[in-house]
């Protein structure tokens, strides 16, 4: 019988089987059993950056291309259009040889306009073929303050170079200064009407281009305004795209006087409103005069006629807006301190000079009467004089029981002999007992004395010493310690000490304010300037009247530009203002607390006398003055004047801190003493003081050594001064006993800078009248 015979089936294809099939999401829950399966899944949005659909990219691309085009186009929108506001050019000339007038004349004449050969600072140009308008500021060469000034509100600055005379030192101090103050757009060019040889014009450029991207690196080119083709491409930078924004000008406003007019002490100031809205309850700051005062916000007196070429048309100004007398801020910037509420526990020099009132206070124990000091029973080595037996001390530091009896009897000769010693009452000394094998302390000759002491400060110190110990100073013989440093106080560590900081204020800290939660403060301030209705939006062109205003302000106005910033609210009152500085490297003379300088900070300038303490970070100081408040970042700049100098030295440069009255300013000196002789942990230091009485005076104080050994006193030896101190561990003879005091120290009142008015120009006839 035969078998049926089959093929093996190896070509029958069986299909794996969905898993999740009549699955639900309760049962795939209930299979994870919580586990997170490792695999990333992407979520498909609509839109975003994760977005999977093509078009869904496409659409969130064009959405970004408008949000940027509408940034743009608001950020320009004041510059826009046949009223548009002018965008504001500062000329700046960088050397001897060259000037601000020729440059403006050379790029006006490339759109085709006459050449304007007046003397007025601020010329104005419509450029009709980039549908925009300049105002040029017109700067002379060696006009320091005024450059400042101009470009704290030009939206583009132009230097000036010259093709043969390299920039000298007025030209490199007002080029870092202005970049400390903060910069728009630069454009550098090279001064027309200077012959180039066209061999070496490639080299010039690239020479002067490498000069100018050592202050600003982002320059990629410098314009020769000797070439139509130049001329033209600096109109189109200047004409077109979006301003640099200065991080310290946001939220506020300004306005570049374009034309003044003073009558019975009010000055009327005309020019556009830039930066955010103008509000007339402000103060209105003018560099050199102050803050003042809006009286009222007018209309210009003469339009002209947009679009045509008729004359300009004579109206009648009229009252914008004035300020609300309930609103407004008033000019109080220092309280006024009252000597009967505002108690100020500073000694004066009469004080200072007179022990009395230290002695009321205990810090000054009066002389005993006769007869009241009592006397101890000490047990001294038989022979011992009783003023040998007044500087012996023991190792066991156990203090014998006072009495008032006196007994004379003799004990047998282990014991001693008992001798009477006076214990002064209040001063802490203490007398002790050697034993048998003690040397008693021996003061040397005063000859001697003097010796030692002239060839121990003459003795040469290594640098190394010289900079780790920048305060020990030396304390004079001729006059107490505790009088000498009298302001002066000890503590263990300065970081960790308590120290009260509304203790022993001086009369100053009576006239500044004080804010309780400063930071909220700025927060309410910049909301309320940002929503306050009654406003001139910017690109406004208004005149601003100001109260009780100098004849002067006015008289500057002919031939330099006038600039007007308004304030927020609260920054005319003074407080206790702190900056973080870092020393300009190129500044080599030594600055000192309390050295008069000038602070450019903000619209700003003063007359401060500074007090300078440690930061955190390496080469960073903070300088502690006197001024009024500023909110939000505020970049500034240390100057120093010298009388030979055509222009100021820059010292050092930073930006505000905070304006803290509680932060506290400590001045540390280190008094310095020689280890005369040591045993193990016990050692005689001379030199620290001169009398016994400082020795007990400063025992609670802590010692410390250069090795890093720490100590107290123990007592006096002696009556040159002379210690006994005791440390944590052995020290040696070539280490230097070291005791930290601490003084606050306060900065001087500062004051309005006002520039010295070399010029001889004064206001026309028409001004007067």
């Amino acid at each position: 019988m035969s078998e049926s015979f089959h093929h093996r089936p190896t070509l029958k294809q069986t299909n794996k089987p969905f898993k999740s099939r009549h699955a639900t999401k309760a049962s795939i829950k209930e299979r994870a059993k919580g586990r997170v399966s490792r695999r990333t899944t992407k979520i498909v949005h609509d839109s975003g950056a994760d977005a999977q659909s093509k078009l869904n990219r496409r659409n969130r691309s064009k959405q970004i291309q408008l949000r940027k085009r509408q940034s743009l186009l608001s950020a320009v929108s004041i510059f826009g259009g046949i009223d548009g506001a002018s965008r504001i050019v500062a000329v700046i000339p960088l050397c001897e040889d060259v000037d601000s007038r020729s440059a403006v004349s050379a790029l006006s004449t490339s759109l085709g306009l006459p050449d304007d050969t007046g003397q007025e600072s601020i010329r104005k140009i419509k450029v009709e073929r980039f549908k925009s308008s300049l105002q040029f500021i017109q700067l002379a060469f060696g006009d320091f303050y005024a450059c400042l000034d101009a470009c704290k509100v030009a939206d583009y600055v132009v230097f000036v170079l010259s093709p043969s005379v390299e920039v000298g030192a007025w030209g490199e101090t007002i080029l870092r200064t202005l970049q400390t103050q903060g910069l728009p757009d630069v454009v550098p060019v090279v001064s027309p009407g200077h012959h180039i040889d066209p061999k070496a014009r490639s080299g010039v450029l690239k020479s002067l281009l490498s000069f100018m991207q050592y202050f600003f690196p982002e320059q990629s080119r410098v314009f020769d305004l000797n070439t139509l083709s130049d001329q033209v491409n600096t109109v189109r930078i200047l004409s077109e795209g979006k301003p640099h924004d200065v991080r310290w000008r946001q939220g506020r406003s300004w306005l570049l006087g374009e034309s003044v007019d003073w009558a019975d002490g009010n000055l009327a100031v005309t020019g556009v409103v830039r930066g955010a809205q103008f509000s007339p309850n402000r103060l209105v700051h003018l560099p050199n005069y102050g803050d003042f005062q809006v009286l009222k916000i007018t209309s210009p007196s003469l339009t002209e006629s947009a679009g045509t070429d008729l004359a300009p048309m004579a109206v009648e100004p009229s009252v914008l807006l004035v300020p609300d007398p309930e609103d407004a801020d008033s000019l109080v910037s220092s309280n006024d301190p009252d000597d009967m509420q505002n108690e100020q526990t500073w000694p004066t020099e009469e004080e200072m000079q007179d022990d009395s009132p230290r002695i009321l206070t205990g810090e000054i124990l009066p002389e005993g009467a006769p007869g009241t000091t009592p006397r101890a029973i000490r047990r001294v080595p038989k022979g011992t004089s009783a003023y040998q037996a007044a500087w012996i001390v023991d190792e066991d530091d156990e203090d014998e029981e006072c009495t008032g009896d006196v007994d004379e009897g003799v004990q047998d000769g282990n014991a001693g002999e008992r001798v009477e010693v006076p214990v002064h009452v209040g001063d802490e000394m203490e007398v002790e007992a050697h034993d048998n094998k003690d040397v008693a302390f021996q003061d040397l000759e005063e000859e001697e004395e003097n010796r030692q002491l002239e060839n121990w400060r003459g003795r040469q110190r290594e640098e190394r010493d010289d900079r780790e110990f920048p305060d020990e100073v030396d304390t004079p013989r001729e006059l107490s310690a505790r009088v000498r440093f009298q302001r002066f106080r000890g503590m263990q560590s300065f970081r960790t000490s308590p120290w009260d900081p509304y203790e022993n204020l001086p009369r100053d800290y009576a006239r500044i304010f004080q804010f309780e939660d400063f930071k909220r403060t700025e927060r309410a301030v910049r909301r309320r300037a940002e929503t306050e209705a009654d406003t001139v939006s910017a690109g406004t062109r208004v005149t601003v009247h100001l109260k009780d205003v100098p004849r002067e302000a006015a008289e500057r106005m002919v031939g330099r530009p006038l600039v007007a910033f308004s304030l927020l609210q609260h920054e005319h009152k003074k407080s206790v203002v702190h900056f973080t500085i870092q020393r300009n490297t190129e500044y080599e003379d030594s600055v000192r607390s309390k050295d008069p300088l000038i602070l450019c900070v903000g619209p700003r300038r003063l007359r401060v006398r500074p007090v300078y303490s440690q930061y955190g970070q390496a080469d960073t100081y903070v300088a502690t003055v006197y001024a009024p408040i500023l909110f939000g970042y505020q970049p500034c700049a240390l100057l120093r004047e010298a009388p030979d100098a055509n222009a100021p030295s820059l010292v050092a440069m930073g930006s505000l801190l905070s304006p803290d009255p509680t932060r506290i300013n400590a001045k540390r000196i280190v008094l310095s003493g020689h280890p005369f002789k040591i045993h193990k942990k016990t050692a005689t230091v001379r030199y620290m003081f001169f009398n016994p009485e400082d020795v007990l005076y400063y025992k609670p104080i802590q010692l410390h050594t250069k090795y890093g050994r720490t100590g107290h006193i123990r007592e006096s030896l002696g009556t040159h001064g002379y210690l006994k101190a005791h440390f944590d561990a052995p020290i040696s003879q070539m280490d230097t006993v070291c005791m930290s005091l601490y003084k606050r120290v306060y900065p001087k009142w500062s004051e309005l800078f006002v520039e010295e008015d070399t010029s001889n120009s004064r206001i026309s006839d028409v001004m007067e009248e």
